[in-house]
Order: structure tokens, then sequence, then C-alpha cells
């Protein structure tokens, strides 16, 4: 009987708490739209899966990788399919000869894995656009839209999807501040298809704000995390054939056939497959992120050469003097790690990706999973009105959808970039840091760089007594050390010492 008792109060809670969701989804417009996105589509990739033809591509390359993989191979250069060599790194061949044990090597149940990964990835997109609230509750519904996507994932079975899914995880775990889990989903990532580190780059800033100022041992451990994941998956490849594995894997220099190119294909193929216009591409790529690293990801802290500065100078004076130093990690307890906004950590990624996407010498038409789930946050960035930015929208779709890609697709597509970058950078805001104090956990011996920080959040958190004791104790308990300045007039600069 209290069994029994138990049961039913067991289900009573549980049917207490579907009821308490459904009443939640219901009332919020946002959420409710999301669901109902989610089981739109999963019902139309269950109706693509059995009655749209699969289209053979890559799979059989695939399998036959595989295949030598799982027969003892480690020597990437005889890896290969019936469409060329191996060119992915490790993680690659473990994920798909899990397929291929699942599914036998067949298509059709490989393709129901493939629409669960699907139905996953784009649940997990919605997450971060309701987490970041950037979007109308109607314009969620333009994830799923997308006529090529669904082809890449259940028709063509490209290992884009997973590393699509993979960076998507990671970057909810950044949203949550979980950088060590976060950067090694990011480094599995990574290890499917190397396009992932595209987002390397606004990654690392982020991961330097998250910690600067309290301790650049944390950055380097989460790196270290990141980059025992690659070794680990790499090492039957690295103890064999090292130089093999890594000429393969992470080959920066493949010249990719002009007729599959979608976004150059207006370009003369002499020049397309030229080193000058490689290196051109490139030196824009780097350009392009120095501005916006420069001018918004780091306008906070004064400037990219400004951030750079004080990281170096806090870590000398960490190296040369531990004892003093304001920012040391043994005394965490008086000093919060940085709290980065969800739309900040969102909208940083995605313009990052974005200037390498848009700098990449060939796109193929598998390679739009690397940022279509990004283009309704940075559409609705921009200041344009809602009918152009549909309009956007929609040009980019037809251009990945036109088979073969021609020099007026290639040219549509480029015009349709080129306003949104353009927007991007006029209005792109560098989400303010948040911190998390109060008058009892003010740390005294804080640093210029960190306290205008704080200031900027919580300056009119304190009453004037409070702020005063505050500045008195700051200044007796560091005078000695460092360059004290009034804590009303403190501005973005690194301490120097005296």
């Amino acid at each position: 009987m209290p069994r029994q008792t138990s049961a039913a109060t067991g289900l009573k809670a549980e049917g207490t708490k579907n009821m308490y969701f459904i009443k939640k989804v219901l009332k919020n417009p946002k959420l409710s739209s999301a669901v109902a996105v989610l089981l739109a589509d999963a019902i139309l990739v269950s109706l693509i899966i059995p009655y749209v033809p699969y289209t053979k591509i890559d799979w059989d390359a695939y399998m036959s990788q595989v295949t030598g993989f799982l027969g003892g191979e480690r020597d990437y250069s005889k890896l290969k399919g019936d469409t060329g060599p191996l060119v992915y790194p490790a993680g690659f061949l473990y994920i798909y000869s899990a397929i291929q044990y699942v599914t036998g090597g067949e298509v059709y149940p490989a393709q129901i894995l493939f629409g669960i990964l699907y139905a996953v990835n784009p649940g997990m997109v919605l997450f971060v656009y309701l987490k970041t609230d950037v979007l109308p509750w109607w314009a969620l519904c333009l994830l799923t839209l997308s006529k090529r996507l669904h082809s890449i994932f259940v028709l063509r079975l490209f290992n884009d999807c997973f590393a699509t899914t993979m960076f998507h995880a990671a970057l909810i775990s950044f949203l949550y501040q979980k950088w060590h889990l976060g950067l090694i989903i990011f480094s599995g990532a990574v290890s499917v298809k190397m396009n992932v580190l595209l987002f390397a780059p606004p990654l690392n800033l982020l991961a330097q704000t998250w910690k600067a100022a309290v301790d650049v041992f944390g950055v380097i451990s989460a790196g270290a995390g990141a980059a025992l994941v690659q070794i680990l998956l790499a090492l039957p490849f690295i103890l064999s054939h090292p130089v093999a594995y890594f000429s393969r894997a992470f080959n920066l220099g493949r010249v990719f056939v002009h007729f599959w190119s979608v976004n150059f294909k207006f370009v003369p193929e002499p020049v397309f497959i030229s080193k000058g216009f490689a290196l051109f591409l490139l030196a824009a790529h780097l350009l392009l992120l120095a501005v916006f690293a420069h001018h918004k990801w780091c306008r906070h802290e004064g400037g990219l050469f400004s951030f750079l500065h004080c990281k170096l100078a806090q870590t000398k004076l960490k190296f040369y003097n531990p004892t003093s130093f304001p920012l040391r990690g043994l005394n965490e307890q008086n000093i919060n790690p940085r709290v980065l906004k969800t739309e900040h950590i969102a909208t940083t990624m995605f313009v990052g990706n974005f200037v390498g996407v848009v700098c990449a010498r060939s796109l193929h038409y598998q390679f739009y999973s690397w940022y279509f789930y990004s283009l309704p946050y940075l559409l609705w960035r921009t200041p344009f009105p809602t009918w152009f930015r549909l309009i956007l929208f929609a040009m980019v779709e037809f251009c990945w959808n036109l088979f073969p890609s021609n020099i007026y697709s290639s040219t549509l597509l480029l015009c349709g970039w080129h306003p949104r970058s353009i927007h991007t950078w006029t209005i792109l805001r560098t989400a303010n840091l948040q911190t998390q104090r109060r008058p009892d956990d003010y740390n005294p011996c804080q640093s210029d760089f960190e306290a205008e920080l704080v200031v900027q959040k919580s300056y009119t958190d304190y009453s004037p007594a409070e702020f005063a004791a505050a500045e008195e104790e700051r200044r007796h308990s560091c005078g000695g050390g460092f360059n004290i300045q009034p804590i009303h007039q403190i501005a973005t600069q690194c301490p120097s010492p005296t």
C-alpha cells in the first residue's frame, strides 16, 4: 500500500510538472512558436526521408575511408574513397565508424539517424535564439525554411552536419559560462571538420575577456583541455604516421575545384586557383577580424591594442610579483569572474564566423550549413526594415539552391552579403560586461582596468558612505603598490607599478 501511494504521488507530481510546462508554453508566444516550428519540421523531415530520393555524393567515400580505418590502416595518405583522399580530422572517422556499425553502411537507416540529428540541431539553435531574444516570435520559422539545409542533412549525409551541431552545443555551454566544457565540445567539432576554426578568433577574445583580470591560467587550462581532445582522438595516427595525419587532416592550402564554387564563380578560374588570390582573401580575413576586434569586440577595453597590452602587463606582473599582483588567482574569493551577456557572446561568435565565410575562397553547397543558422540572427541585428531582411534571406537561399552556380548567382550572393556586413558593423553592440558585486565583496586591490568595469555596472548600487569607505579601504590597502585614482575618475587603462 505505501508503494502504491508513493507511485501515485510521483505520477501526480509528474503530471503537475507537465501541466506547468504546457501553461508556460502557451503563455510565452516565442516558446510556443519554437515548439510548433520543431514539431512541424520533424513532420517534414519524416516525409522527406521516404519520399525524396537520396543524392549520392560523399557517403560511399565516407564508408570506404571508415572501412580502411577499421581494417587497421593508420596512414592518412592511404585512407581514400571514390571522391579522393581523407581530408578530415580523426573525430570524423570515429563518428562515421559508429554510424557504419549501427547502420551496416546502408543509406536509409543512416538517413533516419541524420533526421534525428537534424531535429536536435534546430532545437539547440532555437534555444540560443530564445536565450538571446533577438528575433520576433514569428521569425523563428526561418530556421526551418531552407531546402538546402534539409538536403544537406537527410539527403546527402555530410559530416558538416555533425560539426555544426556540435558547435551549437558548445555555444550553449558558452552562453551559460561553462567555458571549459564548451571548449572541449568545440574541439570535438573541430575534429569532425576544420571549418569550425572560423569561430576560433572571436572565441579566443571571449575566453580572454571571461578571465581578464582574474586568472590567465584559467584560459590556459581551458585551452589545454581542448588540445587534449585533439591529441587523444588523433593519437593512433600521430604515433604511427604524424606527418601524413597533420598534412591531410589540417591542410590549409587545399585548392578547390572552380566548378563547385558557390561564392566566387564570377572570378576567372586562373585567378581563382592562384596563390595570390588565396593570400588576398587571407589578408582580407585577418584585416576584417582585426578591425572588428579593435572597434567592436574590444571597445569596452579601449580597443584591441589596449586589450593586448593589458593582458601582457597583467601576465608579466603575475609572474614577476605574484604576491602583490591584485588579480592573482590565489585570492579569487574576492574577485568574481567576468559574466558576459548572452547576446554579446552569440553576436561575437556569429559575426566572426560570417567574416570567415565571406572571405572563404570556395564555398561548396554543403558549406551553407556553416552559417545558415546565424543568418536570421544577423539580419535582425541590422537596422533594415523587416521586408528588406526577408528579401535578403530569400536572396541568399535562392543562390544556395541554384545548381550549378554561375557568375550571376555568385554576384547576387555577394550582393546579399555586402549590406548585411556593413550594417552588422554599424549597429553591432558590444554587449557590456555584467558583474555581480555587492559592497561587502568589493575588492580594494583591483586594477583600474577591472574597477572601471565594475563601476560601469554598479556605481549607483553603492550609497555615498559605502562608496567612500570602499575607496578609502582601497587607497589604504593598495596605495603603495599601484597608481591609485579616485574610484569615480577611473579610466580604462592598465595599472603600472610605481
